[in-house]
């Protein structure tokens, strides 16, 4: 197959409807509000998150405020019971002194005269070894006339406690209520700081009734009553405290005793009682109701239970959000799976539709051919039928693999120098039968100052046999179409632009269908409609080649109207000895340069060998054939070490495969164990060209068999046409 029928098969393949592309600024746009989504998200999130973790603190807060404060209600309580049993042992001690008097008061009670020296033998024994009570005092009608000890106690005598100024108003309680009273303490008439225990004493009168007789007074030492009470225990027990009594109406205070600590700061006021009077107990803690460090724990608590929560909400908001996004592409998935299987269903209809249109013609004018192989035109006549219903058979299955090679990502540029003017040009020549057939009018420009370029010739011619094929397809006989090829930028920078434009007045797009049309195997309309063979997949290839050359499409059509089609390349501009060894190294004079020498070729099948045998005959180089791997190996042993210049292998072979040929190649003692070795197969894919050369090869050639990929790989692995011409 020459050049011009090789780009004939690449021109029938299908376009299933031309369309708009999707604009890459429509598309940056997209991505931006999807950015500006996740940030505006996040930015929710956060403070979502801060308000959870704020709120969480306030109601951390106030249980643990309510807890400090049932603390406090706790010690307040426990201090109350504290003051209280510590009033109660105060009135404890005061009884047990006050016993001692009961004796002189039974005595004067049951009318006994105590004289001075039966008080004096009495007020011996009622003082104590600890000195607490320091003096025993008789006062009659509540005036003190007798005294023990009367040494240090002189000046007690003769006062009267009713009308004392200092001692009138306890004096006056103890003897209307009857019960004993305590004054002071205060300043003695005889010296120091000491108390008065008022226990009044009641005789029966004339009239049987009971009359004030006067007091029994024990004079205590106030300081050692207070360190026997064992009172200032109370700071080691962890409290501050006073106490203290109301001196008169006017809310004066006498002291009764306190810690070293005077200043007391929020501490509570107990009331107790005795005898006449009301004790005053101020008591707190010495670190307070609530202690500083469990302040300091509450807050910390606080903030770590609010950071913690906050953390958790941020996690699960996040997970959440996750969750929602990975079921929407869940469901999104499975819709895009769902819309695919329909598509591929209906593209497999369609298919099997078009795959079985050129079978049925190949199948139909073969029986003719070989019913009519004695005329010569009909002969002609159905070959060229053949011919054409085999590329587009052939065009068919090209594009189902090359889309399978895209969606891989398996696909590569492979960029070489190349004219454009020549590329146009023989573009030009493939659609010319067509464009004459249909009586179409066809013009062709080509406006560029930089024609060499470094770029991958085979997509690019790809990409253009599929818009103009799809232009002379769908535009009805005697339309026209437009074929532009402009640059539209300098290449001073080592690169230029390229507009490629074709117009066409063809039956045009729908608007509905417009936004689908690079969608695979979809066609606005089948082939049974349009008449016109396809798989749905020519625009999906075209603009996966554009994006892969970081180029852009634009489509606008109109139904009745007619499509225009552009697209926008980038190239590396060509130099002066890029573009001369790009000559030098064209498959033609590949060719020439080869005529005459020898190749082995493996291959099991007849009518493939017998093709390229042909072929490559006709190009001046000499075929041997080997059917299988191990005739193969026979041939290259039986031969001289320079006798072949390269083997062309196939893969799948009986007896041998050509990996298995190829590595024994490899492990020859000698020159032929350097031999090149090319893979001809119909393994197609880039997992089989990485295996071939995994096994040792070094070169790919697909089938069908074609001439340029043949000797373009020959070039390569002989090393041919490197040599530059200056």
């Amino acid at each position: 197959m020459d050049k011009t029928q090789r780009i004939h098969a690449q021109a029938d393949s299908d376009m299933s409807a031309h369309g708009s592309s999707k604009d890459k600024k429509a598309e940056n746009t997209k991505e931006n509000k999807k950015t500006q989504k996740k940030h505006s998200f996040h930015s929710n999130i956060k403070v979502r998150t801060f308000l959870v973790a704020v709120l969480t603190f306030i109601v951390v807060n106030a249980v643990v405020h309510l807890q400090l404060l049932n603390t406090e209600n706790q010690e307040k309580l426990k201090a109350t019971y504290t003051a209280e049993s510590t009033i109660r042992r105060l009135g404890s001690q005061i009884d047990k002194y006050l016993s001692k008097t009961d004796m002189l008061k039974s005595m004067i009670e049951s009318g006994y005269d105590i004289k001075e020296e039966e008080f004096n033998r009495l007020g011996g024994f009622l003082l104590d070894d600890d000195d607490v009570i320091g003096a025993v005092e008789l006062a009659k009608d509540g005036v003190v006339n007798m005294v023990y000890p009367m040494a240090g106690n002189e000046a007690a005598i003769g006062l009267d406690m009713l009308n004392n100024p200092r001692r009138s108003r306890e004096a006056r309680l103890a003897r209307e209520s009857g019960n004993y009273t305590i004054a002071g303490p205060f300043e003695l008439a005889q010296g120091g700081v000491g108390a008065l225990l008022f226990d009044p004493i009641y005789v029966t009168g004339d009239q049987k009734d009971k009359e004030f007789w006067g007091f029994a007074i024990l004079i205590v030492n106030w300081d050692r009553f207070i360190d026997e009470t064992e009172i200032s225990k109370l700071e080691d027990a962890g409290y501050h405290y006073q106490v203290w009594r109301k001196l008169d109406e006017e809310g004066q205070r006498t002291m009764i005793a306190s810690c070293q600590d005077e200043s007391l700061k929020n501490d509570i006021e107990v009331d107790c009682d005795v005898p006449n009077d009301t004790w005053y107990f101020d008591i707190v803690p010495v670190k307070g109701w609530v202690s500083g460090n469990q302040l300091l724990l509450g807050n910390v608590l606080c903030l770590v239970v609010a950071l913690l929560i906050g953390l958790v909400y941020w996690q699960f908001a996040i997970r959440h959000r996750k969750e929602q996004s990975y079921m929407a592409e869940i469901e999104k998935t499975a819709e895009n799976a769902r819309l695919a299987n329909e598509a591929k269903t209906r593209f497999l209809f369609n298919m099997s539709h078009d795959i079985r249109t050129p079978m049925n013609a190949i199948i139909g004018f073969a029986q003719l051919l070989k019913d009519h192989a004695d005329d010569k035109d009909k002969v002609n006549e159905y070959t060229s039928k053949i011919s054409a219903s085999g590329s587009v058979l052939l065009s068919i299955i090209n594009q189902v693999l090359e889309m399978a090679r895209i969606e891989s990502g398996e696909a590569e540029l492979n960029e070489e120098v190349g004219n454009l003017r020549e590329l146009t040009e023989s573009i030009k020549a493939v659609f010319e039968p067509e464009i004459s057939r249909k009586k179409l009018s066809c013009d062709y420009l080509v406006k560029v100052t930089e024609e060499f370029v470094s770029y991958d010739e085979t997509k690019v011619r790809e990409i253009l046999l599929n818009i103009i094929g799809n232009s002379v397809k769908y535009t009805p006989d005697g339309g026209n179409i437009s074929v532009r090829v402009e640059q539209i930028s300098k290449g001073d920078q080592g690169s230029a632009s390229y507009r490629f434009t074709v117009a066409d007045t063809g039956i045009g797009i729908s608007e509905e269908y417009l936004p689908h049309i690079f969608e695979e195997f979809t066609r606005e309309r089948t082939s049974t409609e349009t008449r016109v063979e396809g798989t749905g997949l020519g625009l999906p290839i075209v603009k996966s080649l554009v994006d892969m050359m970081g180029g852009s499409i634009d489509v606008q059509s109109k139904v009745g109207v007619g499509t225009t089609t552009t697209i926008v390349l980038t190239f590396a501009v060509a130099t002066n000895t890029e573009v001369l060894t790009s000559m030098d190294q064209s498959w033609e004079n590949i060719a020439d340069r080869l005529c005459g020498m020898r190749i082995l070729m493996a291959e099991d099948n007849d009518l493939n060998a017998e093709l390229a045998v042909t072929l490559l005959g006709e190009r001046g180089i000499l075929v041997d054939r080997a059917v299988d791997g191990v005739q193969c190996i026979e041939m290259l042993r039986s031969r001289p070490s320079d006798y072949y210049i390269a083997v062309l292998m196939d893969i799948q072979m009986p007896n041998m495969d050509g990996y298995q040929a190829t590595e024994i190649i490899r492990g020859l003692g000698d020159a032929r164990a350097k031999i090149p070795v090319i893979a001809m197969t119909a393994n197609a894919f880039d997992e089989d060209k990485k295996k071939a050369f995994s096994a040792g090869m070094n070169g790919h050639v697909v089938k069908p068999v074609d001439l340029e990929r043949i000797f373009t790989v020959l070039g390569d692995v002989l090393e041919v046409g490197k040599e530059i011409k200056n």
